[in-house]
């Protein structure tokens, strides 16, 4: 039985997908039966979405896919042209403009040629899904997002097929193709376990940031707010408002994976006692033991060091090991707390621990 959360990953997804291009190339004549065919079946509810689909086939009959995407009710037309033919872009952009979903032969190229990516720049593509029977492993293991900027250095640690798609993915985005996923055709389910969820489950080669920590927009909070109930219920903090929070919103910082938040940290300064609190860090249930609490953490600190703020501290009564044995604190009196602090600290009640961490201003780096 589905949970709520997990409707929820899937829903925040809808809006960023609506009236966008994706090309799926898929190698029919290769993959199970099974499996291509609740891909396609999958298919027709990105296209009841919103999504213009374009299919390219790679191997197999292309009319028997064709069929099949009417068996499975979607609206397709055949573009007339291969896919290496440059004619075949405007024939396809005139199918998606009615409203109809486009099947094209892609059987005369690799499934990331230099040809695929010219038709995919010339419609106009969010992404290329490439289903295959190959997967990209490094060191043996799946790496679900990777930079285009370090496909190189990774191909190393992969398979000669691995290596290649990697490096075909990653030139794709260099031409301007904003994401390549590369995922395993034989597992049924794949196409939606890999877009209706922030970490995947293939291997998506990007070429902007995936995932990233910028600071907190006004249109955050209620996420943020969200975040911080679910913590407040169960360690009975101090519940904070909207308005605290757009108060003092140039403190705070959010952690997004696909522009989508799942944590966040505060920084809150102290000036006149040259210190600094790392505050509010919480990461979404969904995405805990991932270690983004440390990323998240390890970004305050450099925002102090940037501030040329020498020390940091921290209260909490559940993260003492974090904050010790992971990010190199050390406990600390109530008495090192600033004044101010010290006095909300006092009237709230609580029995947080309190931790201390000296930061080195070396080149603009924390040295640990």
């Amino acid at each position: 039985m589905a949970q709520s959360s997990d409707v929820r990953e899937v829903l925040q997804y809808i809006p960023q997908f609506r009236g966008k291009v994706f090309l799926v190339l898929i190698e029919e004549g290769i993959l199970p039966e099974p499996a291509v065919a609740e891909t396609l079946l999958d298919l027709a509810v990105l296209e009841d979405l919103g999504v213009k689909l374009v299919l390219g086939v790679l191997g197999g009959d292309l009319k028997d896919l064709f069929d099949w995407t009417l068996e499975c009710e979607i609206m397709a037309a055949r573009v007339s042209k291969p896919i290496t033919d440059p004619a075949a872009a405007r024939e396809t952009l005139d199918i998606l403009a009615r409203g109809q979903s486009a099947v094209i032969d892609a059987s005369a190229t690799g499934p990331l040629d230099p040809a695929v990516v010219d038709f995919a720049k010339g419609i106009g593509v969010a992404k290329i899904i490439t289903l295959l029977e190959e997967a990209i492993l490094i060191n043996g293991a799946p790496a679900h997002a990777i930079r285009a900027a370090d496909a190189a250095t990774l191909a190393s640690a992969t398979d000669g097929p691995g290596a290649e798609l990697l490096l075909a993915a990653a030139a794709a985005c260099s031409r301007g193709v904003p994401r390549v996923h590369v995922l395993n055709g034989r597992r049924q389910g794949v196409l939606v376990d890999e877009l209706f969820s922030n970490e995947g489950v293939g291997t998506m080669v990007h070429a902007d940031s995936y995932r990233m920590i910028r600071p907190l927009r006004e249109e955050d909070i209620p996420e943020l707010l969200g975040m911080i109930g679910r913590s407040v219920r169960r360690t009975k903090l101090v519940e904070r408002t909207y308005e605290d929070i757009q108060s003092r919103i140039g403190d705070f910082h959010v952690m997004t994976i696909d522009d989508n938040v799942v944590g966040c940290v505060a920084l809150h300064e102290y000036p006149a006692e040259s210190t600094a609190e790392v505050a509010c860090l919480y990461v979404k249930q969904a995405h805990e033991g991932r270690g983004y609490g440390m990323e998240l953490v390890r970004h305050a600190e450099q925002v102090a060091i940037q501030k040329r703020i020498p020390r940091v501290f921290a209260l909490s009564n559940r993260a003492a090991d974090f904050f010790t044995q992971k990010m190199g604190y050390t406990p600390a009196s109530v008495v090192a707390l600033p004044s101010k602090r010290r006095a909300q600290y006092e009237a709230s009640g609580r029995d947080s621990l309190v931790f201390s961490k000296t930061l080195e201003m070396t080149e603009g780096k924390v040295e640990s």
